[in-house]
């Protein structure tokens, strides 16, 4: 195929495209070590991956990440700009907000898991984020409170929210989503939806959402909404929905085309992973703005024909966390 170019991995030849837009990678999970200094645990915990970071106002951020594993436990996450440490957490906390930064400016934010015996992870991924200009110096008007705050239980851990826009007299930064009086999530001032992951099964919640500004003015809270998650783990509104696998041959050369609606999340989903078989396969990343609506992927399994596949999908959401999988398709290529 013209601007194609063929990389193999063991037990499978993956289509990457030379366009810009998109990236195709293939995921390697590595145990780190390192020295502890604790009754002999020396295996440090694994680099944190699905790191976000979104500007909630002129001076703060909103970081988020998914959790580490360690063959004790994680006891916590440490939380750099640059080589800063700014921020330290325990091992339950997945997300935090920095602030004390300076306006319309470049800063690079890094994770690092810790376990009980002071071992460090390795870094994790460089992520760049820009904070958003200076609002006016005599803004002190904060946003109208958001509309009615509406909300479904996905399952026993996962859990919708949406509501309606707030004003303000510059503009709405962000939306800072509150389970009692903890922050638990930031969306951008674009979202009135958020998908909230990691919640317990069989559990009673009550969720209140403010609006934020540039300046970081507050707005008063939604008016709180209560909801039970349901008594298994579910999910399924983490899952891509509409999907579909068919198979065409070109060449000699077999592909799998998937297409697939992405899960409401209140965010872009930037990365995907394919199974083939029950068997993790490959991770598709866009590296521009990910498609609106239905999304499209086609790519290569080999050139046996009359070979039959099994294939599911699941996106990393916004919080840095792995969706539930879509529905599993089955498709054979074709026969001579």
């Amino acid at each position: 195929m013209e601007g194609m170019t063929v990389r193999r991995i063991p037990g499978l030849a993956v289509l990457t495209s030379a366009a810009p837009a998109l990236l195709l990678t293939a995921c390697l999970t590595t145990r780190l070590s390192a020295c502890g200094a604790n009754g002999g645990d020396t295996q440090a915990p694994s680099a944190p991956a699905g790191v976000t970071v979104h500007a909630s106002s002129s001076t703060s951020v909103h970081v988020m990440w998914s959790r580490s594993t360690d063959d004790v436990e994680v006891a916590g996450y440490e939380v750099y700009e640059g080589s800063r440490l700014v921020k330290k957490v325990t091992g339950e906390r997945y997300m935090v907000d920095v602030a004390g930064l300076k306006p319309s400016a470049v800063y690079t934010f890094t994770v690092r898991a810790r376990d009980a015996a002071g071992n460090l992870s390795m870094a994790s991924k460089d992520i760049r984020v820009t904070t958003l200009s200076a609002a006016a110096a005599d803004d002190r008007e904060p946003p109208t409170r958001p509309g009615r705050l509406r909300g479904r239980a996905d399952g026993g851990r996962a859990a919708t929210l949406t509501w309606g826009k707030s004003t303000d007299n510059v503009g709405v930064a962000s939306y800072d989503i509150y389970q009692g009086d903890a922050k638990i999530h930031s969306v951008s001032g674009d979202e009135t939806t958020a998908l909230l992951t990691g919640l317990r099964p069989g559990t009673d919640y009550t969720f209140t959402v403010r609006a934020r500004d540039s300046a970081d003015n507050g707005s008063p809270a939604a008016r709180a909404l209560d909801l039970t998650t349901a008594p298994g783990p579910g999910g399924g509104g983490t899952a891509p929905t509409g999907f579909r696998a068919k198979t065409h041959a070109a060449a000699g050369k077999h592909y799998l085309d998937l297409s697939w609606v992405p899960p409401k999340t209140g965010g872009e989903i930037a990365a995907y992973e394919i199974y083939l078989d029950g068997k993790f396969a490959t991770t598709l990343t866009w590296g521009a703005a990910p498609p609106k609506g239905r999304a499209t992927h086609s790519f290569y399994v080999g050139e046996q024909p009359g070979t039959t596949y099994s294939v599911k999908i699941r996106a990393k959401l916004p919080d840095g966390t792995w969706g539930s999988f879509s529905p599993q398709r089955t498709v054979t290529t074709a026969r001579r």
